[in-house]
């Protein structure tokens, strides 16, 4: 294969079209989505396309694709008029444009711009999120002054003291009155009207807080009443996404009370408001009550929540099980089962209760994401595609198809795993191996459109990728399984899956094994180079070396190390260098890139600056990449330029590597 082809195919990226945030109209008529691109300056844009399913008909109904960020859309009450967040004045403000055309206009013009816009039962007026506080002028000669534990977050630097509220914005062209309807020095999220307009529910994070990790609570706030927001959830835990039932007596939500701390399963919960008793009704199974799936492709919007059908006897949610994210029903009997499923990712979802149907994305590891609607009818569901939004694309580009298969541990405990072949691939042929990792632990692999993984199979290598014990999806024992044991249990299953995948796929080549992983997954692949020299050349992404300083530099280090390690730097330090790849550092011996982003405070540069320079200080083979203006997410929404100049690193490592070894 020639260099030009191989560029070529990094650049995949720019061609591709994302699509997310489904909405249905209040009737079931059209449905409203977003369409994100990257356009000619290499820069994501997006904008609203609506369909109608009455025809088939789709247009581009806002004009941001080729330049401004238009997305969050939400339907009015009554279906005329759609809310939606755009960046078009400068900043993220909220817009309003009628549904039978006409031009936008904006309707807010907040200091600090407005985003999550939510229609008031009759149609008068939104809640919308905005921070407070005034803009202030940057001084870079000015020194930072920090008070707080919780001073600095991945994606969003250091925090400036600023808060989100809720506001309340009404929607008359006459009028800019604008409600501060919550002041409290806290982020306030996922506002939701109650069915009368009377109330409003909201959830506040309180892990500024010492000891409050995490926390999020649910309050609830009688508009005409001063009197002081009610909290629901007094015995502490994390809960998101509330949803008032149809006659308002009741709310659902997702959470959990730390049962496992940050290994807990999400459980659909409701509460009844007049004796504030809560419920889980999905206690009956062990199921995560989220879409935990990775994909580096796309992206769905908020979190839907346990929406209520609409008599109030039951909530529809997204769940993850098995490689899968599919759609669920709970009724508040406990009464549990699947809705729409198949070996598919179900990211965005939106559930219209008065015609009983919903719009949703739907990717699966060959097809990138599609909109598709569901019709309800008791447990028949009716889906329909409505839109292809890469189908030409992607009949140009070879891919992949997953074979899934499942393997013992060497405790007995039962793995899922998946096996790429090599695009072109030849009975006649041995082929290179890679094995990656996902990062997490608590996320999971299966089922999804992989972007690296297509690559790295048109470029000739078969792709291992697994579940091992931590991997959400398998039940709350299986995702509590490697905390403590970082470098345990997990690292027996990844080996256990290489040595599965050897035995079942006799093409693939033992003297051609590769590795790679990010966040959790760049950990073990440096764990993995420090205890065995079986892989040829390794790739680490966003890595944990050293858990000792991880402590206290990273956004999350000072509760993440006892969570998940079992320690923390006060308690027992050894047991955090026990953990710690760069302990095991003489060891390494497999050829070594390290790709960090410069603005990662997740997982902070600084631990692949100390990995790099103790390799580079005993000679060892190694190099170090690190990407400007980039965070801890740069492989799935960073800069288009750079995430092509990372997968370019990532495969010319392994082809350079393994180019030495023939």
């Amino acid at each position: 294969m020639s260099m030009e082809q191989a560029m070529m195919k990094e650049e995949w990226l720019y061609d591709f079209t994302f699509v997310g945030d489904p909405q249905l109209s209040p009737d079931g008529s059209y449905v409203v989505y977003v369409k994100r691109v990257i356009n000619e300056e290499k820069e994501y844009a997006s904008n609203l396309v609506l369909v109608n399913r009455a025809t088939g008909i789709q247009h581009d109904f806002t004009s941001g694709a080729g330049k401004y960020k238009d997305q969050s859309p939400r339907w009015s009450p009554d279906g005329k008029t759609l809310a939606f967040v755009s960046d078009r004045s400068g900043k993220n403000q909220i817009w309003l444009i009628s549904t039978v055309g006409g031009e936008a206009r904006q309707l807010t013009e907040l200091t600090n711009g407005a985003v999550d816009p939510i229609w008031k039962p009759d149609g008068s007026a939104l809640l919308v999120l905005s921070k407070d506080g005034v803009e202030k002028e940057e001084d870079a000669r000015k020194p930072l002054v920090v008070n707080d534990l919780h001073y600095k977050a991945d994606g969003k630097g250091f925090l400036d003291g600023k808060h989100t509220q809720v506001m309340l914005v009404p929607v008359t062209v006459d009028s800019e009155q604008v409600e501060a309807l919550t002041d409290a020095p806290f982020n306030h999220s996922n506002p939701s009207w109650s069915p009368d307009g009377s109330a409003i529910v909201y959830v506040r994070s309180r892990y500024e807080e010492q000891g409050s990790y995490m926390r999020t609570d649910l309050f609830i706030q009688h508009l005409k009443d001063e009197g002081e927001p009610e909290q629901l959830n007094k015995k502490g835990g994390s809960f998101v996404a509330p949803r008032w039932s149809p006659d308002g007596r009741s709310l659902s939500f997702i959470g959990h009370f730390f049962e496992h701390e940050g290994a807990t399963l999400n459980k659909v919960w409701t509460v009844d408001l007049a004796s504030k008793k809560f419920a889980c009704i999905t206690e009956a199974v062990d199921l995560e009550c989220t879409d935990a799936l990775i994909s580096d492709m796309h992206w769905g919007g908020a979190s839907p929540g346990a929406m209520w059908n609409k008599d109030g006897s039951g909530v529809y949610f997204l769940a993850s099980e098995q490689g899968n994210t599919g759609i669920y029903y709970a009724g508040v009997d406990s009464t549990i089962r699947q809705i729409s499923g198949g070996d598919r990712h179900h990211y965005a979802f939106h559930y219209v209760a008065h015609v009983n149907e919903a719009a949703v994305a739907i990717s699966d590891p060959v097809n990138i994401g599609d909109i598709y609607t569901l019709s309800f009818s008791g447990d028949r569901v009716e889906e329909q595609c409505i839109s292809t939004s890469n189908a030409e694309v992607l009949q140009s580009y070879p891919l992949s198809k997953p074979e899934m298969f499942t393997y013992e541990g060497e405790d007995g405990l039962e793995i899922q795993g998946w096996l790429m072949k090599p695009v072109g691939f030849k009975e006649d042929k041995t082929y290179p191996l890679v094995l990656e990792i996902h990062g997490g632990p608590h996320m999971m692999y299966g089922n999804s459109f992989m972007h690296e993984f297509q690559l790295l199979a048109a470029k000739g290598y078969a792709v291992l990728y697994t579940n091992p014990r931590g991997s959400q999806g398998y039940g709350q024992a299986f995702v509590n399984g490697c905390r403590g044991d970082y470098g345990g249990g997990d690292y027996e299953d990844l080996m256990t899956g290489v040595n599965a995948a050897l035995k079942t796929y006799a093409f693939i080549d033992e003297e051609r094994l590769l590795v790679t992983g990010g966040s959790y997954g760049g950990f073990m692949t440096n764990w993995i180079v420090g205890k065995t020299d079986r892989f040829k050349a390794a790739v680490t992404q966003r890595s944990i070396s050293n858990w000792q300083s991880f402590y206290g530099v990273s956004d999350i280090g000072y509760f993440f190390t006892k969570w998940e390690v079992g320690s923390d730097l006060d308690e027992n330090p050894e047991k955090l260098w026990h953990h710690s790849p760069l302990k095991y550092v003489d060891q390494i011996e497999t050829p070594l890139l390290i790709l960090h982003s410069e603005n990662d405070l997740r997982c902070p540069i600084e631990q692949g600056e100390q990995l790099y320079v103790a390799l580079k200080h005993r000679r060892k083979k190694t190099m170090f990449v690190r990407f400007p203006d980039s965070d801890h997410n740069l492989s799935r929404s960073g800069l288009p330029e750079l995430r092509v100049e990372r997968l370019k690193h990532l495969a010319g490592w392994f082809d350079t590597h393994l180019g030495e070894s023939e």
